[in-house]
């Protein structure tokens, strides 16, 4: 990744969508623009979910990211909501596989791990600690803006610390040779 670059977040939803844009430049961490995509005025499923795609390559296209960081679904009681997360989950990935983004995924838990150091935080203090370390006013955001916003930063944590940074492998040979007792003969 080169000095300068910029991660957009997402939390996925088909009533709200929040979306929140960083930019690092030279390790150095700075907010451009957060907000929802508010989906509540559509009928159906089906154009909810096109206005997803749309609105999250339009996003795409005016900022040029590299990075999607996106909150997965987490498990709850209701089937039929998990599916509509899921699918808005889906869509925004493949928005931003189709303008060659790369994407990674985290779990609500590491993202409050992150933020806060405590991955059972409330969405007010994520909120409130983004406020503190990017040092920008962010109290009339709603929080589905302030945690699309934490799953970029969590992606600029992640990235930046050694000792979680994930190293990226050129194909299986390559992660074959640091990792030799995962073949199986």
């Amino acid at each position: 990744m080169s000095e300068k670059y910029k991660i957009l977040g997402v939390d996925p939803g088909t009533n709200v969508l929040g979306y929140g844009l960083i930019e690092i430049d030279k390790k150095k961490c700075s907010m451009i623009t957060m907000g929802v995509i508010n989906l509540k005025k559509f009928e159906t499923h089906q154009v909810k979910l096109k206005e997803i795609y749309l609105q999250l390559q339009e996003i795409i296209e005016t900022y040029l990211p590299k990075v999607l960081a996106i909150e997965a679904p987490f498990f709850g009681k209701n089937v039929q909501s998990m599916l509509k997360l899921g699918r808005a989950q889906g869509v925004s990935m493949a928005a931003a596989i189709t303008m060659g983004l790369e994407i990674v995924d985290y779990s609500p838990k590491e993202i409050k791990k992150s933020i806060t150091g405590n991955g059972n935080a409330s969405k007010e203090q994520v909120a409130s600690m983004l406020k503190s370390i990017l040092k920008i006013n962010i109290d009339n955001q709603p929080l589905d803006a302030t945690d699309a916003l934490a799953a970029a930063y969590t992606y600029f944590n992640q990235s930046s610390s050694p000792l979680i940074a994930k190293k990226k492998y050129s194909g299986w040979d390559s992660y074959l040779k640091d990792n030799p007792k995962k073949l199986v003969r």
